[in-house]
C-alpha cells in the first residue's frame, strides 16, 4: 500500500499539525533542516484548514497526536522513549500522552470475544463489565468466568484495528523516505529503522496471543522474586484478538494516599520497584519496558504486581556485560577502561581517539559523582553517556534507547514513593552481584564451559566441515598428504573439546 497515494494522508497529517501549533514544536525536536522544513510546511500551512483541531487544553504535540487517532498516539508513546530522536524536551510531552479513547460498545466487545473464542460470552463468563479501560489499540473489561467463578480482566482489540493501522504506518514509511530525501543529515537517526520498530511493536501489540506470550516468559524469569507477582494468563480464554488474565487486585502504585492508608512502607516499595527493574533488565535482559505508575499496583499482601505487556526490552548477554563493564569502569572512575570497552565493542568509530573519547567520559563522570548521594540518578548519567557517545558518532541502539528511557521512568516511580531515595545504595548490591558473575575468572570459566558444550554438540561433524571448508577455498581436492594435516587439526580441535569438558565440569564443581 505504500505509494504516492500516502501522500493525502500526510497532507492531513500537516494541516493538523499546522492547525494545532505543533508544526514548529515537531520540527525544531528533529532539528529539521530549512529544505525539510519548506517540504513539511508545504504539506501543511496551504491545507491548514482541512486538519482536526483536537483538544485545546492539551500541549501542541499530544493535541495533534490525540486528534490523528489510535496509530498517532501510540507512534507518540513510542517516539517517547527514543529521546535520541525527538529530544528530551518532546520526549517528556510524549511519555505523558494520554493514551485514552473513547470506548466501543459492550455489544462490539462481546461480538469479537465470540468470534475469537468460538462461544456466545454469556457462556464464557457469568459477568462481563462495561470497559474499565479504553486505549489506542484495545480495551480492558473486568469479567467473572462462569465455571469457576474466577475475577478476571478481558482485553479485546477494537475492531478493524488492524486495517486503520495498517493504513497509517505505511504514511509513515512514506514520510520516513522523504525525511531521508530532503534531510540527508537526519540519516543518523535512522527514520526508516525508527519507523520499522514501530512497525514491529505494533504488529506484536495487535496479536494478543504475542503479549500473552511475553507475560508467560516474564512470569517464568520472576516467578522466585520476593514481593513481586503478575496476573497469570487465562490461555484458554485467549487468542489473536482477546487476551484473558487474572484480575489484579490492589492500589495504584501512583496513589500514595491509598499506599498510605494500606498501611504499605513506601520507602520500602520504592527500593524494591528500582531492584526489580535492574534485576530483570541485568540478571535476565528481558524487562518491563512500560513501568510507569499506571501499569503497576500494590497487593493487599504488599507485593507490587506489574501488567500490560504490550512493550517489553531485551538486551542480549554480549551487550549486557558490555554495559556492566561500563558502569564497573564508572564506579572505579577507570574513564580510559570505559572508552576502551566502547571501542572493543565496536560501539565508537575505530577512527576516534580514544584518550580524547576518555576526557569526554570524565566530563560526564566527574559532575555525577560529585553530587549528594541522593541527587544521583543513574538515568542522567546513561543520558549523559549517550550525548557523549553521539558526538564521536555512535549508532543509535534501539535496545539502549529503550533501556535508559525505562530506567528514568522507574526512577521517576521511586522517587515519586520515596523523595530522599539513594538510587546507587539500593542498585549497589545488584550491579555488584551481576558484575562478581559476568566479568573476571568465573565468568571465564563459564564461557569455556558454553563453548565446550557447543563443540561438544557439533563435534560429530567437524571432520567434514573442516575438509568441506578447505575445498571450498582451494576449489580443488586435498592431496592425502593435506588430508593428514587436517586430520592433525581436527584432532587437535577434539583435545580442545576434552579440555572443554574438563573445564565443565571444574566450573559445576567450584560454582
Amino acid at each position: 500500500m505504500r505509494g504516492p497515494h500516502n501522500i493525502w494522508r500526510l497532507i492531513r497529517t500537516g494541516a493538523t499539525l499546522e492547525r494545532t501549533g505543533a508544526m514548529n514544536v515537531v520540527l525544531d525536536a528533529f532539528e529539521a533542516p530549512p529544505t525539510l522544513r519548506f517540504v513539511a510546511r508545504a504539506l501543511g500551512l496551504p491545507f491548514k484548514f482541512l486538519g482536526y483541531s483536537g483538544d485545546p487544553s492539551m500541549p501542541p504535540a499530544t493535541r495533534a497526536l490525540t486528534a490523528l487517532g489510535p496509530a498517532y498516539i501510540k507512534f507518540g508513546q513510542i517516539l517517547s522513549t527514543r529521546p535520541d530522536v525527538v529530544g528530551d524536551e518532546l520526549a517528556i510531552q510524549l511519555r505523558v500522552l494520554q493514551d485514552k479513547l473513547p470506548p466501543f460498545s459492550v455489544e462490539e466487545a462481546k461480538a469479537e470475544i465470540q468470534r475469537a473464542l468460538g462461544q456466545p460470552v454469556d457462556e464464557i463468563f457469568s459477568e462481563f463489565s462495561a470497559p474499565v479501560a479504553a486505549a489506542s489499540i484495545a480495551q480492558v473489561h473486568k469479567a467473572k468466568l462462569a465455571e469457576t467463578g474466577e475475577a478476571v480482566a478481558v482485553k479485546v482489540l477494537r475492531p478493524n484495528i488492524e486495517k486503520a493501522f495498517r493504513k497509517d504506518v505505511d504514511a509513515f514509511y512514506l514520510a520516513a523516505r522523504m525525511v531521508e530525501i530532503f534531510a540527508p543529515g537526519a540519516r543518523r537517526l535512522r527514520p526508516m529503522e525508527v519507523i520499522e520498530h514501530f512497525d514491529g511493536v505494533v504488529r506484536g501489540e495487535l496479536d494478543l496471543r504475542l503479549e500473552s506470550s511475553a507475560a508467560s516468559e516474564f512470569a517464568a524469569n520472576t516467578k522466585n522474586d520476593d514481593g513481586f507477582q503478575l496476573p497469570l494468563i487465562k490461555w484458554e480464554y485467549s487468542s489473536r484478538r482477546v487476551m484473558t488474565l487474572e484480575w489484579a487486585d490492589g492500589v495504584s502504585m501512583g496513589d500514595n494516599d491509598a499506599i498510605d492508608a494500606a498501611g504499605h512502607d513506601r520507602v520500602a516499595l520504592g527500593d524494591r520497584v528500582l531492584r526489580l527493574f535492574l534485576s530483570h533488565a541485568l540478571r535476565d535482559g528481558y524487562f518491563h519496558a512500560d513501568m510507569h505508575q499506571g501499569n503497576l499496583k500494590v497487593a493487599p499482601n504488599g507485593n507490587i504486581i506489574a501488567y500490560d505487556f504490550g512493550i517489553m526490552g531485551h538486551i542480549d548477554e554480549y551487550t549486557r556485560r558490555v554495559y556492566a563493564e561500563i558502569l564497573f569502569g564508572f564506579i572505579r572512575k577507570d574513564y580510559k577502561r570505559v572508552a576502551e570497552v566502547h571501542f572493543e565493542a565496536g560501539y565508537v568509530p575505530a577512527d576516534k581517539d580514544v584518550d580524547e573519547f576518555a576526557r569526554a567520559l570524565r566530563a560526564v563522570g566527574e559532575p555525577i559523582f560529585g553530587m549528594d548521594a541522593t541527587r544521583i540518578s543513574m538515568g542522567r548519567l546513561l543520558n549523559y553517556l549517550f550525548e557523549v557517545t553521539e558526538r564521536f558518532g555512535m549508532e543509535t541502539r534501539t535496545e539502549l534507547i529503550l533501556l535508559q528511557r525505562t530506567m528514568v521512568v522507574v526512577e521517576g516511580v521511586a522517587r515519586s514513593l520515596n523523595p530522599q531515595i539513594n538510587i546507587w545504595q539500593v542498585a549497589s548490591p545488584i550491579v555488584t552481584d551481576y558484575i562478581s558473575k559476568s566479568i573476571g575468572p568465573r565468568a571465564a570459566l563459564n564461557d569455556l564451559a558454553k563453548t565446550a558444550k557447543v563443540l561438544g554438540r557439533f563435534g560429530p561433524r567437524l571432520p567434514a566441515l573442516v575438509e568441506a571448508a578447505l575445498i571450498r577455498q582451494s576449489n580443488l581436492e586435498p592431496e592425502p598428504a593435506e588430508r593428514g594435516f587436517w586430520r592433525w587439526i581436527v584432532a587437535a580441535a577434539f583435545a580442545g573439546i576434552g579440555i572443554g569438558v574438563g573445564l565443565v565440569f571444574l566450573a559445576d564443581a567450584l560454582f
